[in-house]
């Protein structure tokens, strides 16, 4: 009876053998102390065009302190000199 228990569980504890690389140490993220220090920049694109100037795609800038973003309208192909005059 034991041997019958026994056997599926080690089995089940092969097979979740981890095989991959082993995870470095976490490290903790710097907390700002003060707003608009630390900003995090994302992209969403394949909207449909809009405005008058038909717009595709949206920038989305957002304050790792206050949490406040800001959303500005561009063009899916806009260059990083565009990017960098819009901002």
């Amino acid at each position: 009876m034991l041997q019958s228990i026994a056997r599926p569980v080690t089995d089940a504890k092969k097979a979740n053998k981890s095989t991959g690389k082993r995870l470095g140490n976490m490290i903790k993220i710097q907390q700002p102390s003060r707003p608009w220090e630390i900003v995090h920049m994302d992209w969403v694109t394949g909207l449909p065009p809009g405005g008058d100037r038909s717009y595709n795609a949206c920038l989305i800038i957002v304050d790792r302190f206050s949490k406040t973003p800001i959303f500005l309208p561009c063009h899916k192909d806009d260059t990083a000199m565009d990017m960098a005059l819009l901002i």
